[in-house]
């Protein structure tokens, strides 16, 4: 049986792609900040796919949380993917940089940046050892164009980016892909413009199945955004691709 890590699951894409995973008969390390948020997620479509689910609240920029949840997956049997999901703006609603809190950029670096580096750190054993490991890292088109006010949250993204395509130079046994799933209705879109219409946005369980084609289609490292896995076919892995929104 196959194990993920999924994290920021408790709302939004997170919650979606377990739900996903879940139905395709994955075990699943579920992480979120809120405990009880994340044990309904766990204890509804997920466990009631008969998969196997373990909950562990937590904030990932947290050495000691990150060592439960690849703890939890060592218990699961292994780790074969690992979804770096989780992630905060830096303010909300955002700013223009000029008023752009140091203490929330440090944040937005903390939780976006420095807890998905941590997660593979601390998962590399595990995703080494299964023979087919991957790490999905949720980015974001504001990662590679500079939309006003989404500076700081956009250079975490830019980050987490060229960390992702180094360690597929690094690791080249592991598939390791870094991807945009577009602007979609969920609270953090919500909270980070909250004047914005969102209803002709598509929901993260649109979305989610789109970016598994990663999984299903076993597409090699690389920048992909959901507009192109949409396509009749998966575009080649685009270094430089924006995919008309963010998760933002």
């Amino acid at each position: 049986m196959s194990v993920a890590i999924v994290t920021g699951a408790s709302r939004g894409l997170g919650r979606a792609l377990a739900g996903e995973l879940a139905g395709r008969g994955w075990d699943l390390v579920l992480s979120a900040r809120g405990a009880a948020a994340l044990e309904e997620v766990a204890a509804g479509p997920a466990r009631a796919e008969g998969v196997r689910v373990v909950a562990v609240a937590g904030d990932v920029s947290s050495p000691a949380h990150r060592a439960a949840l690849v703890a939890a997956a060592r218990g699961l049997g292994g780790l074969d993917l690992l979804v770096n999901n989780a992630g905060v703006l830096g303010a909300e609603p955002l700013v223009p940089l000029a008023a752009q809190p140091q203490a929330g950029l440090r944040e937005a670096f903390e939780v976006n940046v420095l807890g998905p580096l941590g997660l593979v750190q601390e998962g590399l054993p595990l995703l080494r050892a299964s023979g087919a490991g991957a790490v999905l890292n949720i980015s974001s088109d504001a990662a590679v164009v500079p939309y006003a006010t989404w500076g700081a949250y956009g250079a975490t993204k830019a980050a987490v980016d060229l960390m992702s395509a180094v360690l597929a130079v690094e690791e080249p046994e592991l598939r390791v892909w870094w991807a945009d799933p577009g602007s979609m209705r969920t609270r953090m879109m919500a909270a980070a413009e909250p004047g914005e219409d969102l209803a002709g946005l598509p929901a993260p369980e649109e979305v989610a199945p789109v970016l598994l084609r990663l999984l299903e289609r076993g597409l090699p490292s690389g920048r992909y955004t959901a507009e192109g896995l949409a396509g009749a076919a998966a575009q080649a892995p685009a270094g430089s691709s924006a995919g008309g929104g963010v998760e933002r």
